[in-house]
Protein backbone atom coordinates (compact mmCIF):
# COMPACT_ATOMS: atom_id res chain seq x y z
CA UNK A 1 0.00 0.00 0.00
CA UNK A 2 2.79 2.18 0.66
CA UNK A 3 4.39 1.56 -2.41
CA UNK A 4 1.69 2.24 -4.47
CA UNK A 5 1.10 5.60 -2.78
CA UNK A 6 4.28 6.69 -3.16
CA UNK A 7 4.14 4.96 -7.30
CA UNK A 8 1.07 7.40 -7.45
CA UNK A 9 2.48 10.97 -5.81
CA UNK A 10 5.96 9.90 -7.92
CA UNK A 11 3.42 10.34 -11.27
CA UNK A 12 1.79 13.13 -9.69
CA UNK A 13 5.14 15.20 -9.55
CA UNK A 14 6.00 14.23 -13.00
CA UNK A 15 2.95 15.08 -14.67
CA UNK A 16 2.77 18.56 -16.28
CA UNK A 17 -1.00 17.78 -17.84
CA UNK A 18 -3.72 20.08 -16.07
CA UNK A 19 -6.51 18.07 -17.23
CA UNK A 20 -5.17 14.85 -15.66
CA UNK A 21 -4.37 16.61 -12.50
CA UNK A 22 -7.77 17.94 -11.72
CA UNK A 23 -9.05 14.56 -12.66
CA UNK A 24 -7.09 12.98 -10.11
CA UNK A 25 -7.95 15.62 -7.44
CA UNK A 26 -11.48 15.22 -8.76
CA UNK A 27 -11.40 11.27 -7.84
CA UNK A 28 -9.53 12.20 -4.33
CA UNK A 29 -12.36 14.53 -3.56
CA UNK A 30 -14.75 12.08 -4.08
CA UNK A 31 -13.16 9.94 -1.48
CA UNK A 32 -12.80 12.55 0.97
CA UNK A 33 -15.87 14.86 0.54
CA UNK A 34 -19.33 13.88 1.42
CA UNK A 35 -21.42 12.48 -1.86
CA UNK A 36 -23.73 15.52 -3.07
CA UNK A 37 -27.17 15.19 -3.05
CA UNK A 38 -28.77 16.48 -6.66
CA UNK A 39 -31.85 18.05 -6.24
CA UNK A 40 -33.55 17.15 -9.70
CA UNK A 41 -36.80 19.11 -11.50
CA UNK A 42 -39.76 17.24 -12.25
CA UNK A 43 -38.31 18.06 -15.75
CA UNK A 44 -34.91 16.12 -14.96
CA UNK A 45 -37.12 13.32 -12.96
CA UNK A 46 -38.88 12.71 -16.35
CA UNK A 47 -35.99 12.95 -18.61
CA UNK A 48 -34.29 10.36 -16.42
CA UNK A 49 -37.35 8.13 -16.25
CA UNK A 50 -37.53 8.12 -20.05
CA UNK A 51 -33.90 7.28 -20.12
CA UNK A 52 -34.40 4.14 -18.02
CA UNK A 53 -37.13 2.86 -20.07
CA UNK A 54 -35.30 3.27 -23.28
CA UNK A 55 -32.64 1.44 -21.73
CA UNK A 56 -34.99 -1.01 -20.63
CA UNK A 57 -36.17 -1.56 -23.80
CA UNK A 58 -32.89 -2.06 -25.45
CA UNK A 59 -33.41 1.50 -27.20
CA UNK A 60 -29.43 2.59 -26.55
CA UNK A 61 -26.26 3.00 -28.72
CA UNK A 62 -23.07 1.04 -27.77
CA UNK A 63 -19.96 3.05 -27.08
CA UNK A 64 -18.96 2.11 -30.46
CA UNK A 65 -21.99 3.12 -32.20
CA UNK A 66 -22.51 6.15 -30.60
CA UNK A 67 -18.41 7.16 -31.59
CA UNK A 68 -19.43 5.88 -35.42
CA UNK A 69 -21.92 8.02 -35.44
CA UNK A 70 -20.38 10.88 -34.52
CA UNK A 71 -17.82 10.63 -36.61
CA UNK A 72 -20.56 10.32 -39.29
CA UNK A 73 -22.00 13.60 -38.16
CA UNK A 74 -18.71 15.57 -37.75
CA UNK A 75 -17.99 14.75 -41.24
CA UNK A 76 -20.79 16.52 -42.64
CA UNK A 77 -19.85 19.66 -41.78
Amino acid sequence: MVDLKQQLIDKIQLTTDKVKLEEIYRLLEIEFDEQEVYILSAEQKSAVKEAQKQIKNGEFLSDEQANKEVEEWLKRK
